[in-house]
Formats: structure tokens, C-alpha cells, sequence
């Protein structure tokens, strides 16, 4: 989709000893997330992408639900929690959504899934989470066959 040619940073291409197979760069964000294979064997090229990227993982590790994903490389995860009121000794329900930057090693991310994110630097305006890990939504009982 970019018209430049797209080409790793920590790659040299006109090496004698590099083929294709052995050109590609990704390492391991650690805290016990691993490597997808879609980003060790993939030929995406994704700058903000945290396992082929110039991106490290710091701060919060959060998990939601995701509520959007309408937008390129982005998602919008929903957040829900309670919120205690003393006066009425109850709790109410509250929620925040938190944009994340979505890999391309991430195929088939749907609305609904549940991910795992990593806070990074700011990646734009609002983004400041990247995707570590996917999980598909649970199917419950006899609603097993529910995109048909």
C-alpha cells in the first residue's frame, strides 16, 4: 500500500552474505509475551510494530475488549469497570477506551476479541498502547455458529 520501497532499519539488503530468508529483524518484547510467527516469518514492514519495530514496551500492561476496529493499524479497546459511590454504598459501572496500535502480525482481529496491550511512547495524537497479545472471543453455548 506505501508506493516507497519499505525496507527495515536494522537490515543492510546489499550484503554479499544476505539472502531474503535471513534479512528479516525482529526480537522478543520480553515480560513473558512471545514472538508471533506471523512477524518472524512475515514480509510486513511496520515501524510502530513492538517485535519488528523501533518501539519498547514500559509502564502499564492492560487488557480490554475490543470495541473498534475501523481504523489502519489501530484499534479502540474498551475498557469496563466498577466505580464505588460511599454515599449509596453501590457500585456504578464505568468505562474507558484506550486506542492501541495493531500490528499487521495480527491477522483477523475482530470486535469483541480480547487483547493484551503494552504502554510505549507516544505513537500519535492519541495512541500510546501496542498489541501483544490476541485472544478470540469465547463462543458460549448453542450461539457456536454466530457469523452465519
Amino acid at each position: 500500500t506505501e508506493r516507497s520501497f519499505q525496507k527495515q532499519d536494522g537490515v543492510f539488503l546489499n550484503a554479499k552474505g544476505v539472502t531474503k530468508k535471513n534479512a528479516r529483524w525482529y526480537k522478543d518484547v520480553g515480560l513473558g509475551f512471545k514472538t508471533p510467527h506471523t512477524a518472524i516469518n512475515g514480509t510486513y514492514i511496520d515501524k510502530k510494530c513492538p517485535f519488528t519495530g523501533n518501539v519498547s514496551i514500559r509502564g502499564r500492561i492492560l487488557t480490554g475488549v475490543v470495541h473498534s476496529n475501523k481504523m489502519t493499524n489501530t484499534i479502540i479497546i474498551r475498557r469496563e469497570y466498577l466505580h464505588y459511590i460511599p454515599k449509596y454504598q453501590r457500585y456504578e459501572k464505568r468505562h474507558k477506551n484506550i486506542a492501541a496500535h495493531l500490528s499487521p502480525a495480527f491477522v483477523g482481529v475482530k470486535i469483541g476479541d480480547t487483547v493484551t496491550v503494552g504502554q510505549c511512547r507516544p505513537l500519535s495524537k492519541t495512541v500510546r498502547f501496542n498489541v501483544l497479545k490476541h485472544q478470540k472471543k469465547q463462543q458460549k453455548g448453542s450461539k457456536q455458529f454466530q457469523l452465519f
